[in-house]
């Protein structure tokens, strides 16, 4: 028997991304599939795989952790596109 110590922050991060992985997969998405293209100030186009934009999400703490989901919530709710709101979070990225 193995026992697993897992501290609130971990378990928050496990909730989100499974959180964040399920409305992809709910969305028809995919996470290595699904291309988003922006424009970055020094690079011009940034071409950037969902996946790494929740890997950022997942990176930025859990209080904007919360806002996102809350966002993401909203537009789902209101049955909006929430590959807008995954775009605008890849312009951050974009170089």
């Amino acid at each position: 028997m193995y026992l697993y110590i897992v501290n609130k922050a971990q378990l928050k991060n496990n909730i989100m991304r499974n959180y964040l992985e399920t409305l992809i997969s709910e969305k028809g998405l995919d996470l290595e599939g699904t291309i988003i293209e922006v424009e970055g100030q020094d690079w011009g186009l940034n071409i950037i795989e969902l996946g790494a934009v929740v890997d950022y999400i997942m990176a930025s703490g859990t209080a904007n952790q919360a806002k996102v989901k809350d966002t993401l919530v909203k537009i789902d709710f209101h049955n909006g596109d929430v590959m807008h709101f995954f775009k605008h979070v890849a312009k951050f990225m974009a170089i």
